[in-house]
């Protein structure tokens, strides 16, 4: 459960964090006359509101599975992270639409304050990157992952939004548009974010097998339990912040069937409590082929 308090407690910060900043940015940008920062504190609510489906799908995730549900609700978490992708996405539409009209109506130049808001937003922005990227890895979660990265997104716009209001002050008149030009230069960026975070949280979705080095640190894990012959086949997928899985080990086919499901037992036992992220195992016990005693197998699933 502290793998799930330590995601939520992420998320929950990254919520407060992003309304505080969409709210100082908005205001700072109309008293300022900075059309970018206006985009970049709406792009900020888009982050309050993927920051807070992430927080739902952490806290949806953590259910233990139910009758409608029995393995989980860990799926939930993976949603999330598709959700946060198309927001980023949509976010970086946003704002280029905002720097394309910015572009073709004639504004005054931005106040030289305005600069200032910006650098502390994007050193804010730059430590939660930093802070969920560390915290999504450790955890395995794409959702955070994906806030991370929409957190890197903002403090993206605002530099860029920094750049053009610099080059808008310093050029003077007809240089009013370069903090419009600035934040669309952006938004390639963050669609380039949005469609990298994408494909990993829908193969998620859809169960795609885990990395091959998991695999092979399973199959070295249940290899090393007494009995067993041979590991034949292992899937792996992912539930939310923790692994669902099922392996074929091979074992002597003259043992008994209480020996064979003692030995599928202890492989179980010592899947669940290494230090991978395993929530359940399911065991197939095969004979050794090349002991024609017995033939078939035997689904298990050692309790």
């Amino acid at each position: 459960m502290d793998r799930f308090d330590t995601g939520i407690r992420a998320s929950g910060l990254s919520i407060g964090v992003n309304l505080a900043l969409a709210l100082a940015k908005v205001f700072t940008g109309i008293v300022g006359n900075s059309y970018a920062l206006i985009a970049d504190g709406i792009e900020s609510t888009a982050d309050v509101v993927s920051s807070a489906i992430v927080w739902g799908g952490l806290r949806i995730s953590a259910r233990p599975p139910d009758r409608t549900h029995p393995y989980g609700h860990g799926k939930a978490e993976s949603l999330a992270g598709v959700l946060v992708a198309v927001a980023i996405m949509l976010a970086a539409t946003l704002i280029a639409v905002q720097s394309v009209r910015g572009i073709h109506e004639p504004h005054r130049a931005p106040e030289w304050y305005t600069l200032a808001v910006l650098a502390l937003v994007v050193g804010i922005k730059e430590t939660m990157y930093r802070r969920n990227l560390r915290i999504g890895r450790t955890l395995n979660s794409r959702a955070l992952q994906g806030d991370a990265w929409h957190h890197r997104s903002d403090a993206i716009t605002s530099l860029a939004a920094f750049v053009g209001i610099s080059v808008a002050l310093i050029g003077g008149k007809g240089y009013e548009a370069a903090d419009d030009w600035a934040a669309l230069l952006a938004c390639g960026i963050i669609l380039y974010n949005g469609v990298r975070l994408l494909r990993p949280a829908v193969d998620e979705v859809m169960d795609a097998a885990v990395s091959g080095e998991v695999e092979t640190e399973i199959r070295a894990i249940a290899a090393k339990v007494p009995g067993v012959v041979e590991v034949e086949k292992c899937r792996v997928r992912k539930s939310g912040l923790g692994l669902l899985m099922d392996i074929h080990v091979v074992v002597e086919g003259r043992i008994s069937v209480r020996e064979g499901h003692r030995i599928g037992h202890e492989v179980k036992d010592r899947l669940t409590e290494s230090y991978l992220p395993i929530r359940d195992v399911v065991v197939h016990v095969e004979p050794d082929r090349s002991d024609h005693a017995c033939d078939g197998g035997v689904d298990q699933e050692p309790g």
